[in-house]
């Protein structure tokens, strides 16, 4: 159970920092071939592109997590906590439906690109495995938004304070 508990605290940042150390790494290996060997490959840009796919989609889902999008909240210093409350749980949910609809859309993407068998062009391998990334995304933001949606109804009731997660400038 605490295996469990860890993983679901700390899933994106092992997933971003996996995907951030493969996309280093072969960008380093990439520059020192082509400088000092004047030799690149295809593959090498393909998987840093796809790696940055996926680094970004995970941290949207952990910022999502965290609370730590770009918000405008001048609002939120002048209603009460209830408030307050109602207005994260609100656009929680707006989010939410959003997710939902774009997680339908994108894998429309994935079915076409599986039932065609498309391939990249320097790893020859399925594309499938690397558009699932926006797919994938929106169903951890998905999850993390029912977490936090119960978070704070869990919060709005017991009278405490909403989390509101953090803050890049203060």
């Amino acid at each position: 159970m605490a295996a469990l508990k860890h993983i679901e605290r700390n899933l994106e940042r092992w997933a971003m920092l996996v995907f951030y150390t493969m996309l280093v790494a072969t960008m380093a290996i990439e520059v020192i071939r082509r400088e000092a060997l004047a030799n690149s490959s295809i593959w090498g840009e393909e998987i840093v592109r796809y790696a940055f796919i996926y680094l970004a989609w995970i941290g949207a889902a952990a910022a999502i997590k965290d609370r730590a999008h770009i918000r405008i909240d001048v609002l939120f210093h002048y209603v009460s906590s209830r408030i307050k409350a109602l207005l994260y749980i609100f656009g929680d949910l707006m989010m939410f439906v959003i997710a939902v609809i774009a997680f339908y859309w994108s894998l429309d993407t994935v079915t076409v690109s599986w039932k065609f068998g498309s391939v990249t062009d320097g790893l020859r391998i399925s594309k499938v495995w690397f558009l699932m990334a926006v797919p994938a995304g929106f169903a951890i933001m998905m999850f993390r938004l029912f977490q936090s949606f119960l978070r704070d109804l869990a919060d709005l009731r017991a009278g405490r304070p909403v989390n509101e997660g953090q803050r890049l400038f203060d």
